[in-house]
């Protein structure tokens, strides 16, 4: 009797086939694990500051997935203490979970620890908060503060991030890239900035300029009418910006001579850090 013929192929290209079947499984699955990934990094950074406590359908239109998708990962965070559920409201919370993640970057970040020591004598001296931001390339991010001692005060929270065009210490940071880079997150939308077209983009670019000459950078209530910022730079050894040092303070309290004084202030603390960390400005490189 003839055998009935099967569909296997057990030719000699059966064993490729079967490793381009796997090898096409593999991808499949390494794209997937590298989608839940992206969505549960996208719903961390839904929190923020302004809004530290949100809801599942809350957090489901910011990073546009559906509710039950961001219910199991939220479940999972909770029970990771990443995030925290409040009792009473049943809204989440980051949780200080986060904190044993962060806790050994930030134990490392020698800008934060160099710093630590010039903003606390900064605050002391000119009575307002100042903070170390650092630049992720495309926001600016709050790693260390020393809060005023003064009862109404402005602070900026560890981990705030910031991509308004018009904060002092965004500023900053935009006056150490290219005017190309810098346009390019602007009219991405990556960097805010109100009113865009070719016009703002040129005279942002010229206020960038003007800060490089300064030596630091002043948001005049632009951002929030109650706050003003001022940052300076802080250079590594090869003369780029590594940091910037911040001093936020309450509007009513800066008046333009304030605003002169706190301007230097800044900046002096800036050059402190920079010495401290073994940098130097792209000036003294150049002359050196």
């Amino acid at each position: 009797m003839t055998p009935p013929a099967s569909s296997a192929n057990t030719g000699p290209d059966a064993g490729k086939d079967a490793a381009k079947d796997t090898g096409k499984e593999a991808a499949n699955g390494d794209a997937r694990g590298a989608s839940v990934i992206v969505n549960a990094i996208a719903v961390l950074r839904s929190f923020t500051a302004d809004e530290p406590m949100l809801g599942v359908t809350e957090i489901a239109s910011r990073v546009g997935l559906h509710k039950s998708t961001v219910s199991r990962i939220l479940a999972t965070f909770e029970q990771e203490h990443l995030v925290e559920r409040d009792p009473d409201t049943r809204r989440f919370r980051l949780g200080l979970g986060l904190i044993a993640v962060a806790g050994p970057l930030l134990a490392e970040l020698e800008e934060r620890r160099v710093a630590y020591p010039v903003l606390r004598e900064l605050t002391e001296r000119t009575g307002e908060t100042s903070a170390l931001m650092v630049w992720n390339g495309t926001e600016s991010m709050c790693v260390e503060q020393i809060a005023s001692r003064q009862q109404v005060k402005h602070t900026t929270p560890l981990g705030a991030r910031y991509n308004d065009a018009l904060s002092a210490s965004v500023q900053i940071f935009l006056a150490g890239e290219q005017a190309e880079r810098v346009s390019a997150l602007l009219r991405s939308g990556t960097i805010t900035l109100p009113g865009l077209d070719d016009h703002s983009v040129e005279e942002y670019l010229q206020r960038l300029e003007e800060v490089t000459k300064r030596g630091w950078a002043i948001n005049y209530g632009e951002t929030s009418i109650e706050e003003v910022g001022i940052a300076a730079p802080v250079y590594d050894h090869r003369g780029d910006i590594a940091a910037a040092v911040l001093i936020p303070a309450p509007k009513f309290r800066v008046s333009p001579d304030t605003l002169q004084s706190l301007g230097e202030a800044c900046a002096g603390a800036a050059r402190q850090v920079t010495q401290r960390l073994g940098g130097v400005a792209p000036k003294e490189r150049r002359s050196a």
